[in-house]
């Protein structure tokens, strides 16, 4: 008899979300670890007094008791809705070019069509209809993929239909003239990695929809808080997890996953296998590859790997409202050439685009009394990091935090002098943590041909299934909402 009936590699957001989802219907469920906390990109460090949030800068698809969103569920069915405190924020964010234009969202369909056409007002009508053909967008598009509607036609809806496979850029320049107007909405665009005229119309869509309709969110204590709760949860509904406890194999037989060997040569057999590894890992290092398609390899080979970041972490001694820091997000750019701010992310030069989160705005205890935190965050690839020799590596990394530190100093002087704590990550401290190619925080690039609208995400091996982003879309809810599908398909198997 197996030793489990599902094992699930990595304690990332769908590794957690898939485990817990496993154990609470009583699937007997191992969870394997390399790392000696839960969390992936969801956890913090400290330094000095301050505990820092690693990645999330805001929490989609929650949603209000009242008005819930999908993620909403998704956290109440593996029992820690009620375990995290959530900080709704009221605004989207700020963004703007200093010197040029400022403005600020709300997170209100009404304010956000006020603010765009009072620093617009020349395009006061392409606004009302842009952002209207946004939100009937949306809900064609919720209605066709979350409600499966079954008669879905270009007549019933002829939206949906028509910009679905269209770019951002392309949508944008139909309605607009000002590039800063169009900027100003396309903000968003770095928390998917893909500037307009490389993202789909549906996802740039669906994050101003989103982030509007279910509001943006933190948490009490950071993600870490919530990688915490889902492990208690775990744990608590009769599974069992190893931390420190990396996975070396996924054993194949017969066309089927049966089980895994740790680092520790331990083989551990299961009915079935869930990996929140990148898919490139899974396929190429923990099968071993004569068990492994050359379609399978194909695929992975037609696609290319999604950004990583330098972030820059700030523990300052004043308190936000010192430095003017008036919102928990703000996007600050030098110039509207989203296409030039995206080709920077390949080299060393100074970044054009900073993005700057601030918990304590939000949440006035996040950080020590008189203090906040901050972290500043630029997209960048991971391959110019490679060719970096090891002596000039801090150098490297400091010079380019410098240029993020700069552009802060801009629209918020004496950010720099405020500066108690600081640290500094890049792609490569990325790999190191998280195990992915290119330190890639949202998998592959986000391309629409190779959403599952067109690539399956399904595995050639039997038993086997993935969870997080490589397999989805990037950021916290997608991972999440990866892992609780990859639990229902585990269960399906498992009755057959």
């Amino acid at each position: 008899m197996p030793d489990y009936d599902a094992i699930v590699i990595g304690a990332g957001n769908g590794g957690l979300s898939a485990a817990a989802g496993l154990a609470r219907r009583g699937i007997r469920t191992l969870l394997c670890e390399r790392h000696n906390v839960p969390g992936g990109c969801a956890t913090s460090f400290i330094r000095g007094r301050f505990e820092f949030e690693v990645a999330l800068h805001q929490l989609s698809g929650l949603g209000t008791p009242d008005k819930p969103g999908p993620l909403r569920g998704l956290l109440q069915q593996i029992g820690v809705i009620d375990q995290i405190d959530f900080v709704e924020e009221d605004t989207l964010y700020r963004t703007g070019i200093p010197g040029v234009f400022d403005v600020t969202l709300k997170a209100d369909r009404s304010e956000i069509v006020h603010a765009l056409k009072e620093k617009f007002p020349s395009e006061k009508k392409a606004i009302e209809n842009f952002i209207g053909l946004v939100w009937e967008f949306c809900h064609q598009l919720i209605s066709i993929y979350y409600f499966r509607d079954q008669h879905a036609s270009k007549d019933r809806y002829p939206l949906y239909f028509k910009y679905a496979l269209k770019t951002g850029g392309q949508v944008l320049d139909e309605f607009f003239e000002d590039p800063c107007l169009k900027m100003a909405i396309a903000s968003y665009w770095g928390y998917v990695g893909l500037p307009p005229s490389r993202i789909s119309f549906s996802d740039l869509a669906m994050l101003l929809w989103a982030y509007t309709e279910f509001k943006p969110y933190h948490m009490k204590g950071g993600s870490q808080a919530l990688s915490n709760a889902i492990v208690d949860s775990f744990l608590k509904a009769g599974g069992n997890v190893r931390f420190n406890c990396g996975v070396k194999k996924i054993i194949v037989s017969g066309g089927k996953a049966v089980g895994v060997i740790t680092e520790y040569g331990d083989e551990i057999r299961a009915r079935s296998v869930i990996s929140n590894a990148s898919t490139i890992s899974t396929y190429t290092d923990l099968i071993d590859p004569e068990t492994v398609s050359p379609a399978m390899l194909k695929k992975l080979a037609s696609r290319t790997l999604g950004p990583s970041a330098v972030s820059v972490y700030c523990g300052l001694d004043c308190e936000p409202g010192d430095l003017g820091i008036e919102v928990s997000t703000r996007f600050i750019s030098l110039n509207t050439d989203m296409d030039r701010q995206f080709a920077l992310c390949r080299t060393f030069d100074s970044p054009e685009m900073c993005g700057l989160t601030c918990y304590d705005v939000a949440d006035p205890e996040f950080s020590p009394a008189g203090a906040c935190q901050v972290v500043l965050i630029s997209l960048q690839y991971a391959d110019h990091w490679y060719q970096i020799p090891p002596m000039q590596y801090a150098d490297t990394k400091y010079r380019f935090a410098k240029g993020l530190l700069d552009i802060a100093e801009l629209v918020h002087p004496g950010f720099k002098d405020s500066i108690e704590e600081v640290e500094v990550s890049t792609p490569l401290t990325h790999l190191r943590y998280l195990g992915h190619p290119g330190g890639s925080f949202y998998g592959f690039d986000q391309y629409a041909k190779d959403s599952n609208l067109f690539v399956s995400p399904l595995s050639p091996v039997q038993g086997l299934y993935s969870a997080g982003a490589w397999v989805g879309m990037g950021g916290f809810q997608p991972a999440l909402e990866s892992g609780a599908a990859a639990a229902k398909a585990v269960c399906r198997y498992l009755e057959e």
